[in-house]
């Protein structure tokens, strides 16, 4: 139920069986749900990353590593539902950043770095998916810093083929492939095996992060190609 407030200008949650939120037409209302607990293999695997991440924390990290975290934490925000930024804790950043790595099978990272932003990138392009084919090609920029050293990464996600109507996608999202940093900096473009077939038409809607060889991650880039 559409409402107006005049004492909110946003405002997002629950309270009793009421959540609230907010979309293009303004705040609304509706019955709270109890969400389903996920359980696909993948879903499976990330949480079992995240548990493992946090004992890693608690029962390996030194104390001066949790405070090195704990202080990149305090000093990078990261962006809420609204765009507000918003504080984490080292720990979540910890899980943040390694979380992408090892599912990539990637490398740890326990030294927090020293530099307080999520480092910066050049957008990659987004070729139309090759239906025939399931793949789709992304270009990038390989004078980026992720790209000229052992230890970066740009990671590839992807959703399942949507109808052409939809132009927004929140996800969920399944890795797809990466492109690793090197001395000799990869070529571009990369060629990306979908994880779901498609058919021409469909839209496919790719996230891609940048892992600095620090271990700062980026913001995701969005975008979506139609399959030709």
């Amino acid at each position: 139920m559409k409402f107006k407030s005049q004492v909110y200008t946003q405002v997002s949650g629950s309270i009793g069986g009421i959540t609230y939120s907010h979309n293009q037409g303004g705040l609304y209302t509706r019955a709270r749900s109890i969400p389903v607990n996920p359980g696909s293999t993948f879903q499976v695997a990330v949480r079992a990353l995240v548990s493992s991440l946090t004992n890693y924390w608690v029962n390996t990290l030194t104390p001066a590593q949790r405070a090195a975290w704990d202080l990149y934490a305090a000093n990078v925000l990261l962006p809420d539902p609204f765009g507000d930024p918003r504080l984490v804790s080292g720990l979540n950043m910890f899980s943040r950043t390694n979380v992408p790595l090892l599912q990539a099978a990637g490398t740890q990272v326990n030294v927090a770095p020293g530099v307080f932003d999520l480092g910066s990138f050049t957008p990659p392009t987004i070729a139309a998916p090759n239906a025939a084919a399931d793949t789709v090609d992304v270009s990038f920029n390989n004078a980026d810093p992720w790209a000229t050293a052992v230890g970066g990464h740009m990671l590839i996600y992807l959703s399942r083929p949507q109808n052409p109507s939809i132009n927004f996608f929140k996800g969920p999202y399944r890795f797809a492939g990466k492109v690793s940093g090197a001395v000799v900096p990869p070529t571009s473009p990369a060629t990306i095996t979908l994880p779901f077939p498609c058919v021409v038409g469909q839209r496919v809607f790719v996230k891609i992060s940048f892992v600095q060889v620090d271990g700062r991650l980026s913001l995701p880039f969005r975008s979506f190609g139609t399959a030709v």
